[in-house]
């Protein structure tokens, strides 16, 4: 990169990659809790809705998301305000959202199956409308501040090191409070809607410290069909999907998973729960060091494969502490590797958009890899809701009484579709084509049309660039 120093130049300032990251880790936590399992194990197993009633409210809810996020993403980029085109979203929607998290934990009036199935679909559908067009915005937004993968990184760090508190909640908080059948919820239920009211302030609150560069939203964009016409026509896209659905798909799977598995398996957490974090930590310094040296391609390539082989590890060896110890290291390994690479990855593909439109258009990048990400989450629930169906296990009965079929069905929904998805996309990373010298030259030219845009844009409504 030393011939093209002016990417080295870019800079974000602290108090945004701050509070970009703190709007980011508020949403996603809330996200996480709903769409990772925890809201499917209170209704299945406190509510006690049908678990294959469960698995078809996901599978509905994945239509409409195939619906909704493409345009969502498309609506944004579209957006003209005096805030920009993503901020309006994040701050008027956050009140609402955190209402919306706040609803899907009270104990609504009527229990039968049909009235509980109805519940637990409108609740996703509502929040996740809402997810949508906040976490789309927030997660965009990185790209609306900067074009080098070293200024975007610069924000990433920070995001990855909040993105400890949505990780940490659903595995290792959620399973050891989450009320079983039968038992009192109230408490549950408290910490739920407490934990919505904040994350939703923390969320508005945050959108008063980062402000987007107003230049790109005079842009005119492209009609709906054209625009996702050009989404599939950067051949980068599709790659970059086959890896984004498979990292979806396995964290949604192994967070769901973490839930049973510590219910019935006479494992020590704690250890586990260490060997997660330092994999987590040990990730993130391993992938921030070696980004430049090894570059996104090969630091994908990587970890995809440290990940696929610990989950082959856990499932084969999920009964004994070590094996699963180190299966959980390398999970950490794989979710910090998820975290920094795959935005820094779809960082590249929008670029390569930009280099072949002439137009930045990061909402439909971002909806269009909800249309295919968000069925991944969907699919993942409910296959690991299918492997317990066929495997015997019986949501009736209390924590750690499960038979060793649903022992063995708990194994393998947990980890065996995600290690082969893991393995698959090593594979396909090969014809990754963003990466190299070449690569290298393309950010330098498209870092000097934004400063060329910025320059036009500021001169136009009376205001002096400086370089």
């Amino acid at each position: 990169m030393a011939e093209h120093p002016e990417l080295k130049e870019e800079f974000v300032p602290l108090k945004s990659r701050l509070w970009v990251s703190i709007a980011d880790a508020a949403c996603a936590m809330l996200g996480q809790i709903v769409v990772t399992g925890s809201l499917t194990y209170f209704f299945v197993r406190w509510r006690g809705l049908d678990s294959n009633l469960a698995a078809t409210v996901w599978l509905l809810f994945g239509i409409w998301n195939a619906v909704n996020d493409p345009l969502f993403g498309w609506i944004s980029d579209r957006t003209r305000s005096g805030l920009g085109r993503r901020l309006p979203y994040i701050r008027y929607g956050a009140p609402i959202y955190a209402l919306a998290f706040v609803a899907c934990w009270v104990n609504w009036p009527g229990h039968s199956q049909t009235w509980l199935f109805i519940q637990f679909l409108l609740l996703l559908f509502i929040f996740d409308t809402l997810y949508t067009a906040i976490a789309t915005s927030i997660y965009v937004m990185p790209f609306e501040i900067a074009i080098s993968n070293r200024a975007r990184g610069s924000i990433l760090i920070w995001k990855i090191i909040f993105s400890v508190f949505p990780l940490a909640v659903p595995l290792a908080v959620i399973p050891f409070i989450q009320p079983g059948p039968g038992e009192d919820a109230t408490m549950y239920q408290w910490i739920m809607i407490a934990l919505g009211i904040a994350m939703g302030a923390l969320i508005y609150i945050s959108t008063f410290f980062y402000s987007e560069k107003h230049f790109q939203q005079e842009e005119e964009q492209f009609a709906f069909l054209k625009s996702l016409k050009e989404c599939f026509a950067n051949f980068s896209f599709i790659v970059f999907e086959v890896m984004s659905f498979t990292i979806i798909f396995v964290q949604t799977g192994l967070m769901q998973g973490v839930l049973y598995y510590f219910d019935e398996f006479d494992v020590p957490a704690v250890p586990l729960y260490a060997a997660l974090a330092v994999g987590i930590v040990g990730g993130i310094v391993l992938f921030v060091k070696q980004r430049d040296r090894w570059g996104i391609k090969k630091s994908m390539r990587i970890m995809t494969l440290i990940f696929g082989l610990g989950c082959l590890l856990v499932l084969f060896f999920g009964h004994s502490l070590i094996p699963t110890a180190i299966g959980f290291l390398t999970f950490g390994i794989g979710f910090a590797g998820g975290m920094y690479l795959i935005p820094l990855m779809n960082g590249d593909v929008v670029d390569r958009d930009e280099q072949l439109t002439g137009l930045r258009r990061e909402g439909m990048y971002a909806g269009v890899n909800s249309f295919i990400t968000k069925p991944a989450i969907s699919i993942a629930q409910a296959v690991f809701l299918w492997f317990l169906r066929a495997y015997g296990y019986d949501q009736t009965l209390g924590k750690g009484l499960q038979s060793a079929s649903a022992e063995t069905g708990i194994l393998m929904g947990w980890t065996l579709v995600p290690g082969i998805l893991l393995l698959l996309c090593f594979v396909v990373l090969h014809w990754y084509p963003l990466a190299g010298p070449a690569w290298a030259a393309v950010k330098a030219e498209l870092a000097a049309r934004h400063a060329e845009k910025e320059r036009r844009y500021l001169e136009a409504h009376g205001y002096k660039y400086i370089e």
